[in-house]
């Protein structure tokens, strides 16, 4: 019996000792995605104009890192206040820690090289070559173009200065050691030419992260056979639920109905300059998709999104968009 419990015991270290070891080593080895490269981005105008729409338009960078009034419809920005960061995701909102987003204004990243910023948006490894929480989906940029990163970098260089003190960013456990594990290398691509309007549309469908939101998760992995079929469940600040719509191109319940005209007309509906977003109550339907953002997408981009969208297989899942706190709670 003695034996049986020291074979036991050593056992038992023996797990401790390599479990410790793994943990050391994701903790201290990883992320390896390489060094910041040494850029300089030229600061050009026709960059800058390429990044001011990208980063609000496109890939959303000022929307995330600046105010949104969600006591509005879709949550749009604050005047006064892009790049300034401070928006907060916590576990009121489903998530594993609190994460916030930081100031993009030249105060914000004045101590980042223009290389260094060129590798937290396309691996997630910021300046101290730490992992960032994949809320920014840099699994994404990384995949596009190094010219239109570029261009982002060139643009938020030139943003109003917002002295804002962003509260530092706490990952609980597990999620603080898996973390380290999800940045890659980036494999960045060539934008493809316009004419080309099925692989121009994949690669916008790439930099908006259209696939995040209107594909189901698993443990916060998207399901990759459901893609665009909508269904992710989001938990807003009140309890209530919102889920992502089928946009795949299923008749009955995506939106393989829709002409490419109305497709277009559903985003350019936001762009209106007599649109306001109208006062949202606690426990209402609201959403998290920045329609007064995606709204000024060129009808180019918009058309090879749905381009795009309309070639991929449709997929059947008819989706409840939303379930309010008092329903909620009585599951």
């Amino acid at each position: 019996m003695k034996k049986a419990l020291k074979i036991v015991g050593y056992i038992v270290i023996f797990l401790v000792v390599i479990v410790g070891g793994l943990i050391g080593y994701v903790k201290t080895a990883l992320p390896n995605v390489g060094p910041a490269s040494e850029l300089k981005v030229e600061r050009t105008p026709e960059r800058i104009e390429r990044g001011k729409y990208l980063a609000n338009n496109v890939t959303l960078c000022l929307n995330c890192h600046s105010e949104r009034d969600w006591t509005k419809f879709a949550g749009p920005v604050v005047n006064g206040s892009l790049g300034k960061g401070g928006e907060e995701f916590d576990q009121k909102v489903g998530f594993p820690g609190a994460f916030y987003a930081k100031n993009i204004t030249p105060e914000g990243i004045a101590r980042y090289t223009d290389g260094e910023l060129y590798r937290i948006i396309t691996t997630g490894v910021n300046k101290e070559g730490k992992a960032i929480f994949p809320i920014m989906i840099y699994s994404h940029y990384g995949k596009m173009d190094p010219e239109d990163i570029y261009s982002i970098i060139a643009y938020i260089r030139t943003l109003p200065t917002i002295h804002n003190e962003v509260k530092p960013s706490i990952a609980e456990f597990p999620m603080n050691i898996i973390m380290n594990t999800i940045p890659v290398k980036a494999t960045p691509g060539k934008r493809p030419e316009p004419s080309n309007i099925r692989a121009y549309g994949a690669y916008m469908v790439n930099a908006t992260g259209c696939i995040e939101c209107h594909t189901k998760d698993k443990h916060g992995q998207i399901i990759p056979e459901l893609a665009f079929s909508g269904g992710r469940e989001f938990q807003m600040p009140d309890g209530s639920i919102l889920r992502s719509a089928n946009i795949t191109s299923d008749i009955t319940t995506g939106i393989g109905s829709w002409t490419q005209e109305a497709f277009v007309a559903r985003f350019k509906s936001y762009a209106d300059s007599n649109y306001k977003s109208p006062t949202i109550s606690s426990g209402q339907f609201n959403t998290i998709m920045p329609w007064t953002s995606y709204a000024h997408m060129t009808d180019q981009d918009l058309i090879a999104i749905y381009a795009y969208i309309h070639s991929i297989p449709p997929i059947q899942n008819s989706v409840v968009k939303f379930t309010p706190t008092s329903e909620v709670a009585k599951k």
